[in-house]
């Protein structure tokens, strides 16, 4: 019977220890800061959800774009390409104009 006495003491006292210990730590202005820094948390969390979920949709506009650019652009031949670009020269200096008298 002594024991459990001393039990109920220590659990008595232990109990009242932890409640002043939450109530220091409710009262601390650290614990406010902390309290308020997680609710932002969760709001720019909630933000960038919704910004991660509207690339999926940017990128399929992308993909359908780049597609359609790809179709509009005019095919090529590698021949025609070479005939232009050996007719075409292009001087690295500028002519040099006569001295005027």
């Amino acid at each position: 019977m002594a024991q459990t006495n001393k039990q109920r003491d220590l659990l008595g006292r232990l109990g009242d220890a932890g409640e002043e210990a939450i109530s220091r730590v409710a009262g601390s202005q650290t614990a406010n800061r902390l309290i308020d820094s997680v609710g932002g948390l969760k709001e720019r969390l909630d933000d960038m959800q919704k910004k991660v979920r509207g690339l999926d949709e940017l990128e399929q506009r992308v993909a359908k774009l780049e597609k359609q650019v790809a179709d509009l652009k005019p095919k090529r031949s590698s021949s025609s390409s070479r005939s232009r670009a050996s007719s075409t020269t292009r001087r690295s200096t500028p002519r040099k104009k006569p001295p005027s008298s």
